[in-house]
């Protein structure tokens, strides 16, 4: 079944999601690391994206940002894509393709969601085996969310800034989030969502992109649809 097309909300958050081709591995050591970063630095500042949460895994990345237009996202990833890309294949000696393909997106409804999606993104490496911690994985935003360490790609959410009066309390407010597990229920709505590209959202919410973008924000209610009545059936309905 062919994906439906994205829809991009100027200052709706989004959750991102970019795989290497075939899972391959895209970042081999910490200069790949590093290369990228720069990469979307550049390209988040100058499009308008801004990046409130960050991971970057051995083969995939995950972004949540609110775009300044419609724009904002598509181009940031692209020119990322492309610099990225070359840089990867001379450096190891390869051609071709790098990426899946689309990146994957999903807008968020903030109040509801946008801390546990800070959260799940932060917690890739735990996840996956990879720290036991995510203090301890280098390469995310966890770091400047809880411990303040300065971090020029990360621009904060309001619904983040709302955590504490200073930066102390936002840091330790932000780190009892992590003391709770996310629910199973919790990371599949998020996993569905950004892979299906099914707005995060409640009903209203979905209701309120459908209107703003004219595509569909949810899947459709399982079964058939209902049958007209006729005429003369309709009149005694009514």
């Amino acid at each position: 079944m062919a994906r439906l097309p994205r829809y991009f909300v100027p200052g709706v958050p989004l959750h991102l999601i970019q795989r290497g081709n075939n899972r391959q591995v895209i970042f081999a050591d910490d200069e790949d690391f590093a290369f990228f970063r720069s990469c979307l630095l550049d390209a988040s500042r100058r499009e308008g994206l801004a990046i409130h949460a960050y991971v970057f895994m051995s083969n995939h990345v995950h972004l949540l940002a609110t775009p300044a237009s419609e724009t904002s996202a598509g181009r940031t990833l692209q020119s990322v894509g492309r610099r990225y890309v070359q840089y990867f294949n001379h450096r190891y000696g390869r051609s071709g393709t790098l990426w899946e393909g689309r990146y994957r997106s999903t807008v968020i409804e903030a109040e509801a969601y946008l801390l546990a999606c800070s959260r799940y993104i932060e917690l890739n490496p735990v996840r996956a085996g990879m720290v036991p911690h995510p203090r301890d994985y280098r390469w995310s935003s966890y770091p400047a969310h809880a411990d303040g360490l300065a971090d020029d790609l990360v621009t904060d959410h309001p619904l983040q800034l709302a955590l504490g009066a200073d930066a102390a309390a936002r840091q330790s407010t932000y780190r009892l989030l992590f003391r709770a597990a996310l629910g199973e229920a919790l990371l599949t709505e998020i996993r569905e969502a950004t892979h299906k590209g099914w707005a995060l959202g409640n009903d209203r919410f979905r209701a309120e992109i459908e209107a703003l973008a004219h595509r569909r924000a949810a899947p459709r209610k399982a079964g058939r649809p209902p049958k007209e009545a006729s005429p003369d059936r309709a009149a005694e309905l009514y």
